[in-house]
């Protein structure tokens, strides 16, 4: 593998400068006969013989710091055409798009490489999904898959580029928030298998419509390699008509009709094998029902499959399940779109109906809704009263809409309780909340509202 200095420990792979050259269509004329081992993104964590690529960012330019990963021993860097460093004495590349030749580098490494690779693509669940494939799959495989979700155009080749050499099977997420990012993800990485976890109303700032993040979803086949399989959500109506009309080979996976929610955890059957999933939620078990789907495919057996799952530990900020005392909090932090939130309300309430405590829903925005988002978080207030949660705290903002609807639908004593921001709301959380209750903490992770579970854990725990 090549070492991948920033998120992912380094390794080392031999590659010829000259054959960097060449894959990013750069003159090898010149070029010094030597090979470099790592790649680097971040010029703190240079190393000698790796190769710089500058990447620019919202609040950075990796061009400025050239001299910097230089010092540190860098063999080459990669830049964009018109960058005008001072002399150095080491060779630069000039490429239109530094992360367009990152992701050229990964494809490169793809295309030399023997292991399998399994992509997934999803409005929600991908993440959690990756994580139950990675360790039931590693039960029988040699399986990598990246920490975090590094799910875009600099993720997804960093993931690429840090697998083991002795890797069998390469799992990675592959995300988007606008048309045309799958199909170049899934270019460069080029899956064996591919997945799709669920589909639902998600960044439709940047789609428009349900219908266009169906097509960019399915849009994961265009880079399958030959003979490669398809698995998509069988519930989803718009998605299987879609893969159908576009005549794409693909199977289905579906949750059982015999699931039994309760608590955190989850019971259901496959193939006369009963399966205990460790996860709360209706959403956990279908991910997990996308995983045996690929699993089967890979020669587990239902047996296989339900020794493996059922020491799946939970995933942090991800119905993240924290014991506080007496108090249960529900940590969903990460992502919020309305299909997961309409799980993580349905899930509180399971969970307290199972522990027979008072159900408490402190939520925050769902982004990138763009013209839907009065409506939506509008349907949200419905479910709200729906599964008649007591006690809501939330913030103004489309949240206000929020509180109102559930305001009005409830036929039930509710209070819903909206404050000026994220810190008076934490300042006045002990006023609400008590030490017995079952606390669901969810919103987009611009909303941080982590900083509701911490300040729960310093209330509750003194941590």
């Amino acid at each position: 593998m090549f070492a991948v200095f920033g998120e992912l420990s380094p390794t080392v792979i031999q590659i010829e400068i000259k054959k960097l050259a060449e894959i990013l269509n750069n003159e090898a004329a010149g070029v010094p006969n030597s090979n470099i081992s790592a790649v680097c993104i971040d010029s703190r964590k240079a190393s000698p013989g790796c190769v710089f690529f500058a990447i620019q960012g919202e609040n950075y330019d990796g061009h400025n710091f050239i001299t910097q990963a230089f010092e540190k021993g860098a063999a080459c860097a990669v830049c964009r055409v018109g960058f005008s460093p001072r002399s150095f004495d080491k060779p630069i590349f000039y490429v239109n798009n530094t992360v367009e030749a990152l992701g050229r580098l990964a494809s490169y490494i793809r295309q030399h490489s023997k292991y399998k690779i399994i992509a997934l693509t999803g409005s929600a669940g991908k993440t959690t999904t990756k994580n139950i494939l990675s360790h039931v799959l590693k039960s029988k495989f040699k399986c990598f898959s990246s920490p975090k979700s590094f799910n875009n155009n600099i993720g997804v080749p960093l993931t690429v580029l840090d697998a083991p050499d002795d890797t069998e099977i390469l799992i990675s997420e592959l995300g988007s928030n606008h048309p045309g990012e799958i199909e170049q993800l899934t270019q460069i990485i080029q899956p064996d298998i591919a997945l799709i976890t669920t589909v639902c109303p998600a960044h439709l700032e940047g789609f428009g419509s349900i219908e266009a993040i169906v097509k960019e979803k399915a849009s994961i086949s265009t880079g399958l390699r030959q003979g490669g399989k398809l698995y998509i959500n069988g519930t989803i109506e718009k998605l299987v008509s879609h893969c159908g009309s576009q005549k794409l080979k693909f199977e289905t996976f579906e949750t059982p009709s015999d699931v039994k929610l309760a608590g955190h955890q989850s019971a259901f059957v496959i193939d006369n094998v009963k399966v205990i999933l460790p996860l709360a939620g209706r959403a956990n078990v279908e991910n997990a029902m996308a995983c045996w789907r690929v699993c089967k495919s890979l020669g587990f057996s239902a047996a296989d499959f339900a020794d493996s799952i059922a020491s799946m530990k939970q995933v942090d900020m991800r119905m993240e399940c924290i014991k506080l005392g007496s108090a249960t909090v529900l940590a969903d932090c990460y992502n919020a779109n309305p299909g997961s939130m309409a799980n993580a309300i349905e899930t509180l309430y399971l969970v307290s109906q199972h522990e027979n405590k008072r159900p408490v829903f402190i939520f925050g925005r769902m982004g990138e809704l763009g013209k839907h988002s009065e409506t939506l978080h509008s349907e949200l207030g419905e479910k709200i009263a729906k599964y008649k949660i007591p006690l809501s705290l939330t913030i103004k903002g489309d949240c206000s809409i929020t509180a109102q609807t559930a305001y009005k639908k409830a036929d039930y004593a509710i209070s819903v309780n909206v404050f000026e921001n994220l810190s008076e709301l934490c300042d006045n959380l002990y006023k609400f909340v008590k030490p017995d209750d079952i606390i669901l903490v969810k919103a987009s992770r611009s909303e941080r509202f982590e900083a509701v579970v911490e300040k729960l854990k310093k209330d509750f725990s003194g941590q």
